[in-house]
């Protein structure tokens, strides 16, 4: 797949993964799995049941990732990963239709599966029903299968719904859950970091000026100062633009403490990305395309953002190829995706969680300088706007970066 039907379908599922780190599901894991125990207990017991029911030896629920299929519960297998081409289910759960097979080797859709071949397993039987949620997501399947051809009932297809329904339910539980979970951590975080700034600016500001206008109260009631032609209108004048100072420190502290930072507007993703290449002395046009998007952002902070962006993919170009960069998006009722994908080195899946964090580095011959701060600072707006950041391959190599903004 090339040109823009292929460009749509990464940005699709790219928002297939953020939608799964929704419910509590990493898709960059090798195993996902459901953060609350006892939601995963359920979830097992849901699994086996549908089995017995089926009478069918094995049941697993799958998750489908970009890239993968995901078991998050099994009955009578060992939950595995394997390649969303490889899957059964991802060649039929977007039909939201029940998939009822009894023999897969003569089925058209399956017969060519190495579950079926022999080259993964010898499945024969097989059904499953999608999970859809309330909002639409479809994040995998029930399913059960056996290698041994047989049919199933109406009343055993009815109940194998009526199962999946509760596997979805179980999914948007943990959604919920993970929701709050989220924005306590996130409230949590943030009274922190504003009590600590108020704490330093109090003790850095507030204290020092209030001593000064102090002294500068006790100048004003000296005899000698008042004696002197002109000086009490001196002092008047530094008096009252210390208690203005004074009032525009306490109108800062009070605008921080209801998370005044973050303004955001209706803004083009061309224009701050031509903004930020003028600043990087970027002249190449064919270095950079940027498709438009209008996203609902803090300007000021979007230009921040695509300019540590930039900056790391000219710092970490590939020694073997030109650099291009390629800045896109998507949007649907849910908000924005910012795509910034460039042709670089890449960052290897197992460090793409540390290098959100400050100061890290992964410090490779070749590298250009750097602080540590860029991605961290991407991540830190991103969540400030309540949105999220996913490191992922770039086709045919490099990095891709997608930041998603919530809905205006």
């Amino acid at each position: 797949m090339t040109g823009a039907a292929g460009r749509l379908a990464f940005s699709n599922d790219i928002g297939r993964d953020f939608e799964l780190m929704e419910y509590g599901l990493d898709p960059s894991l090798d195993s996902p799995v459901l953060p609350n125990a006892a939601v995963m207990n359920a979830l097992q017991n849901l699994v086996r049941v549908a089995s017995q029911l089926c009478g069918a030896p094995f049941g697993v629920v799958n998750i489908i990732s970009a890239g993968h299929q995901h078991q998050i519960g099994a009955w009578g297998v060992d939950p595995g990963v394997c390649s969303r081409e490889d899957s059964m289910c991802a060649k039929v759960f977007l039909s939201q239709e029940k998939t009822v097979v009894s023999d897969a080797s003569r089925d058209p859709r399956f017969a060519d599966s190495p579950f079926v071949t022999g080259e993964i397993g010898r499945v024969r039987f097989y059904a499953s029903v999608p999970l859809e949620t309330s909002s639409g997501f479809v994040p995998g399947t029930l399913c059960v299968f056996s290698e041994a051809v047989q049919e199933l009932s109406p009343a055993q297809v009815d109940m194998l719904e009526v199962l999946g329904r509760q596997v979805v339910e179980l999914l948007e539980l943990q959604h919920r859950t993970a929701q709050l979970d989220r924005a306590y951590a996130e409230l949590e975080e943030s009274n922190a970091r504003l009590a600590g700034f108020a704490g330093r600016v109090s003790h850095d500001l507030r204290s020092p000026l209030t001593t000064m206008l102090g002294y500068l109260e006790m100048l004003q009631d000296d005899p000698r100062i008042q004696a002197v032609p002109g000086a009490a209108q001196d002092l008047d004048m530094i008096d009252a633009s210390g208690r203005r100072m004074l009032a525009t420190l306490e109108d800062v502290l009070s605008y921080s403490r209801v998370g005044g930072g973050i303004r955001p507007e209706y803004v083009s993703v061309r224009h701050a990305a031509t903004e930020v290449m003028l600043d990087l002395g970027i002249n190449d046009q064919n270095m950079v395309e940027v498709q438009d998007l209008t996203i609902y952002a803090d300007p000021g902070q979007l230009r921040t953002l695509l300019q540590n962006l930039l900056c790391n993919a000219m710092n970490y170009r590939s020694p073997h190829r030109d650099l291009h960069i390629s800045i896109s998006g998507v949007s649907n009722y849910h908000g924005s995706t910012v795509l910034v994908a460039d042709n670089g080195k890449g960052i290897p899946a197992e460090d793409r969680a540390k290098v959100l964090e400050p100061l890290v580095r992964l410090h490779r011959e070749g590298d250009g300088a750097g602080t540590g701060l860029g991605l961290a600072t991407c991540c830190s707006i991103a969540k400030a706007h309540g949105g999220d950041l996913l490191l992922s391959d770039t086709p045919g190599g490099g990095t891709t970066v997608a930041v998603s903004f919530p809905a205006g």
